[in-house]
């Protein structure tokens, strides 16, 4: 027998959403839109509340677009101690290719979701689709948007690093030579120090001691390379664009060293993200982004669903006589991208994970694919630290 159970499925928009309310039976009660407003939003709870107070079912939504245009909605239906589902947006496709429908609405795909949860308990595709959202602990949900937010800037400072010493390259190849690096904190204010890159060549020591992070070593670096200096023609409309990103690195720099103390502060509250920086090569950083990223272990049935989560598992792809393998669609690209980082260090700290590697290397495996091999093993033990709350141990 079913349970009963109000079904709400929310149709997201960027700007109106398409809400249909029934019953486990499949019978439609309601169908109305929303604006995604405050009173928009305010006027959903209200209407849905309205027809659960006539049948006292607990509340069960499924919505389209969790973590993105669904927002804030989703989380204030967890808050409510509602059942939240999200709709698999692949696998979703993939059902609409079995079992088609006349025509594509707004209204026609809402009621199209309260039909997989009335078939979800009976049609494996349907279950497959609508994947409920688990409730996750308050510290791991700010990981996540912290961890993500210091992603975006590390690849703007790239970005604008790449463009200034494309441009350095270019106005003034002999300053470009004079650092290993072009991001060092002394190189960045000795270029930031003057609106007119030439002045530089005229700098006094007195002068270049005086900015910040440059001291006796760096100001006999810049002074053999003044009489020297050669600045080509470009140099008076592109150097005030160096001079720009130049200060504009040194601001990132500052907004992404304020950021790692705070995901600091806050992964000290995290039990996964304290597990998991237990491992060695794991770090603070990477610890944090697999913390945020995996939310919660209540949304895997077993850690094989983990390993192709965070991009350490590859499916079989076999059909008569091909036997290979295939990259699922389902990874995490950022969780990903955090464990291959985190896995290639591991490997240089613990012998046996090193040799290990160094096995699938011997088999004939590319560097990133004895890497995965080596993350997938260490998946496996990511699991069984986190299910018991232990800590990471060598034997």
């Amino acid at each position: 027998m079913v349970s009963p159970e109000l079904q709400v499925a929310v149709d997201v928009g960027s700007r109106c959403h398409r809400v249909a309310i029934g019953d486990a039976q499949g019978r439609l009660l309601e169908e109305f839109d929303v604006e995604h407003t405050a009173a928009g939003l305010s006027g959903f709870f209200t209407r849905v509340e309205r027809v659960r107070a006539r049948c006292g079912w607990p509340v069960a939504v499924a919505m389209e677009g969790h973590n993105g245009w669904a927002r804030p909605l989703d989380r204030q239906v967890l808050l409510r101690g509602w059942r939240l589902y999200n709709v698999n947006n692949l696998k979703l496709a993939r059902y609409k290719e079995i079992f088609p429908a006349p025509a594509k609405t707004d209204a026609i795909d809402a009621r199209r979701i309260l039909e997989l949860f009335r078939l979800r308990a009976q049609l494996r595709v349907a279950r497959e689709v609508l994947q409920e959202v688990a409730r996750v602990p308050c510290e791991n949900d700010k990981l996540k948007r912290l961890t993500r937010r210091r992603r975006q800037l590390v690849n703007e400072k790239t970005r604008v690093l790449n463009r200034m010493q494309a441009d350095l390259q270019a106005v003034c190849p002999g300053l470009l030579a004079i650092t290993a690096e072009a991001d060092n904190l002394w190189f960045l204010s000795l270029l930031s120090c003057r609106e007119d890159l030439r002045k530089l060549a005229r700098l006094r020591k007195s002068s270049l001691l005086g900015l910040t992070g440059i001291g006796r070593k760096y100001a006999s670096v810049i002074q053999a390379w003044q009489p020297q200096a050669l600045f080509s023609d470009e140099v008076e409309w592109a150097g005030p664009m160096i001079v720009a990103d130049a200060r504009r690195i040194l601001e990132l720099k500052g907004e992404i060293d304020a950021l790692e103390v705070l995901i600091a502060q806050i992964a000290n509250d995290s039990e996964i993200a304290q597990h998991i920086d237990s491992v060695p090569g794991f770090g603070a950083i990477c610890s944090a982004e697999l913390a945020g990223e995996i939310g919660t272990l209540e949304r895997f049935e077993a850690e094989g669903g983990l390993a192709v989560y965070v991009g350490m598992a590859i499916l079989d792809d076999a059909s008569g006589q091909h036997h290979g393998t295939k990259r699922p669609r389902q990874v995490n690209v950022r969780a990903k991208a955090a464990m291959m980082t985190a896995v290639a260090r591991h490997m240089e700290q613990v012998a046996v994970s090193r040799a290990y590697y160094e096995k699938k290397r011997a088999q004939g495996k590319t560097h990133n694919q004895a890497v995965r091999a080596l993350g997938r093993q260490l998946v496996r033990v990511l699991w069984s630290m986190l299910k018991q709350g232990r800590d990471y141990e060598l034997r």
